[in-house]
């Protein structure tokens, strides 16, 4: 008799349901979220037949926590079911549209029970992998967390002191970068701007790390700072003063975690034996690279060829076709986090490799906008990447784009 279990898990407790192959309720328990409700569940699954050759799956509706983490430990397979697919299997069991923990457990069991091969397991990824993926993930976040505090700051700065906006933005990496957020605390107010003096301003570069081009910058930022710009009366400039010092500690604490999480995630990239294949790839460094990983992980079979790959990423168009009508459009839904690194991977990729130019302006050429043009150069980047991943090559700019031939012109007679 085949098992299948269905856990709705909570922040404090987990319901599971077993169910035969018949949709039967065989067992059903309340466990809680520590090592005496996962050894509960273990039991449980052990007393209905889980064996290390015969393991029972188990559908869950997250892919994270430390539940699905142990039972991956202990090998079983884990479908993570997504709630909205939930929900509408939970349609087929009730009309009344009720809902409870019980019930849904029943109802992930019973999604195992009659469709299992529409749903995959988590991929069986190397510890290291895993890791990298958490790294990764982090300091992404933590790029998203200091793009809006820099957002933040530059909305405000623009309120009250325009002419520091105009100071930084020739500089690289403009308000993250160390060399502005220095110069603002030492000036956050145009009155203390226009009073500071060049050893002063020197001092500042030299603190934010500037090595190079000190003297011209100074009189640069010495100029700058002193040329007319509108101001806020004396008492409200100081008060968005501080408000802005406020934003600046923000925006100082998310470029800190970012750059140690970068430094953290390429440190454990480079350690896995996939780096040097997809640091071959033109416009992927460490980073980038650190993060495309981090999405598809190292587990083979979890694609099952490029086109799931690329679907996968959001590469590859979606057709909607219904009678004489069909659409072909840009797929929405996808890996945002992958999407996200494609894009920075297919531009990076422009002015390192001429195959990759020659592949965006003809898609150019051909009508495309900007960013299906990218979209369709990363969509052929990831499936020559998943070829070099699956036969553990490094990337051949020969084979990726071949040298097309030029058309030949005939005269007529």
């Amino acid at each position: 008799m085949s098992i299948f279990c269905g856990i709705d898990w909570a922040g404090d407790h987990h319901d599971v349901a077993l169910v035969d192959a018949d949709g039967r309720l065989v067992a059903r328990a309340r466990i809680a979220d520590d090592a005496t409700g996962l050894q509960q569940l273990l039991d449980l699954l052990a007393e209905h037949g889980d064996t290390p050759e015969t393991r029972i799956p188990a559908a869950i509706e997250t892919s994270r926590g430390l539940l699905v983490a142990c039972l991956r430990a202990t090998g079983c397979p884990v479908y993570a079911i997504n709630p909205m697919a939930a929900s509408r299997y939970r349609d087929r069991h009730t009309i009344a549209r009720k809902k409870s923990d019980h019930l849904g457990a029943m109802v992930l069991a019973n999604i195992l029970r009659t469709d299992a091969a529409a749903h995959r397991t988590l991929p069986a990824d190397t510890e290291l992998a895993q890791a990298i993926a958490v790294l990764a993930r982090a300091q992404q976040d933590a790029v998203w967390d200091r793009t809006q505090a820099a957002n933040k700051l530059r909305s405000h700065l623009r309120e009250y002191f325009p002419g520091y906006l105009a100071a930084v933005q020739p500089i690289p990496g403009g308000l993250c970068s160390s060399v502005a957020r220095a110069l603002l605390a030492a000036a956050p107010t145009p009155a203390r701007a226009v009073r500071l003096t060049k050893t002063q301003l020197r001092a500042a570069l030299k603190k934010a790390g500037r090595q190079r081009g000190i003297e011209a910058e100074v009189t640069r930022l010495h100029a700058v700072l002193r040329a007319p710009q509108m101001r806020q009366l004396l008492l409200v400039e100081n008060a968005m003063a501080h408000q802005a010092l406020t934003l600046l500690r923000k925006l100082d604490a998310a470029c800190t975690r970012a750059d140690g999480l970068a430094e953290a995630a390429v440190e454990a990239f480079e350690a896995h034996p996939d780096a040097d294949i997809i640091t071959s790839f033109p416009g992927l460094g460490s980073l980038t690279g650190a993060r495309v990983l981090a999405e598809i992980g190292d587990d083979r079979s979890r694609f099952a060829d490029a086109r799931a790959l690329k679907s996968y990423a959001g590469a590859a168009p979606v057709t909607r076709a219904s009678g004489k009508s069909v659409s072909v459009k840009a797929r929405r839904i996808k890996n945002q986090r992958l999407a996200a690194a494609g894009y920075v991977w297919a531009f990076a990729s422009l002015t390192v490799s001429k195959g990759a130019r020659a592949h965006y302006d003809r898609r150019r050429i051909n009508g495309d906008r900007h960013i299906a043009a990218m979209r369709n150069l990363f969509n052929r980047m990831i499936g020559c990447l998943h070829h070099c991943l699956d036969k553990h090559v490094r990337y051949d700019e020969a084979i990726a784009f071949p040298t097309r031939p030029e058309p030949i012109l005939i005269a007529a007679a």
